[in-house]
């Protein structure tokens, strides 16, 4: 980060920032004016999110955060093709998103596994229904079995497994798939503190050695600076972007080894700022 980005972090905090972090450039998902609407009670139209604008560059990990009910897991729907948005459009490589495709991962808190198949199976399912040749499949599998590390685990069945376990087969099974971007809706939020520690650690590790683009949904804002190369934090409901920051904790904990880069004075600095701008939300 250059000292002009250090200079900005520290000003006032009513002045958004909107930009996408230095060494991306390579657009891969357009979000265009989007807002979302549905109808409540007595027939009362009810806004989710309102003029969403931003552009997500590969290789990027995005993480979103802001209080609850403010439509971070309802862009991310919107971005997975499960929902669309009543105005606007998302682009991906230039094409609109209408549903639903393997280019598109998603990770859930509570992974939707096929707990009577074994660890092995369940990650092999996607390119198995893809028609991918068995041999290609197989060694895929391995590879992923190795990335989450769970290649003693691979025969075991997913009732057996611990929920960082399964955290991680969902996530094997995911990126074999080999998608344009992953999608993970506060995928750790149900585990407990050591565990969530270690799977954050294989995450990062996996998007740092893939360079795979991935957006990343958390109420937690020590996880997103630990994780980001970028923050965007939506306002209370109906949701709007308030701010856009870029970040490098996350590649300074790999390139630097930096373990403790959380109790730095840097790193407090980001998140009272983070912190500051959700709370002013909920006041």
């Amino acid at each position: 980060m250059n000292q002009n980005w250090k200079e900005q972090l520290y000003e006032p905090m009513g002045e958004l920032l909107s930009v996408h972090n230095i060494g991306y450039d390579e657009e891969l998902i357009s979000i265009q004016d989007v807002n979302l609407h549905y109808t409540g009670q007595a027939g009362k139209k009810i806004t989710a999110l309102e003029n969403i604008n931003f552009n997500i560059y590969r290789g990027e990990f995005i993480c979103v955060i802001g209080p609850s009910g403010c439509g971070k897991s309802t862009l991310l729907k919107i971005l997975a093709g499960f929902i669309k948005p009543s105005t606007g459009k998302v682009e991906l490589d230039g094409k609109k998103i209408e549903g639903v495709d393997w280019h598109r991962g998603v990770v859930f808190q509570n992974p939707p596994l096929y707990e009577w198949l074994t660890v092995r199976k369940n990650i092999s399912f996607g390119p198995k229904m893809r028609g991918i040749p068995k041999a290609e499949y197989e060694e895929l599998t391995d590879q992923y079995l190795e990335k989450v590390g769970l290649t003693e685990f691979a025969d075991k069945r997913i009732y057996e497994l611990s929920g960082g376990m399964k955290q991680r087969v969902s996530i094997a099974r995911t990126l074999i798939n080999d998608p344009e971007v992953l999608l993970m809706d506060e995928p750790f939020g149900a585990l407990d503190a050591l565990t969530r520690e270690n799977v954050q650690d294989m995450t990062r590790k996996i998007w740092w050695d893939t360079n795979k683009t991935i957006l990343f949904i958390t109420h937690d804002v020590e996880e997103a600076l630990l994780l980001g190369s970028r923050v965007i934090v939506l306002s209370k409901h109906p949701g709007r972007v308030i701010e856009d920051i870029p970040v490098n904790f996350s590649r300074r904990i790999i390139e630097e080894n930096a373990k403790d880069i959380k109790f730095t004075e840097e790193f407090y600095k980001y998140r009272e700022r983070l912190l500051r701008r959700i709370h002013e939300q909920t006041a």
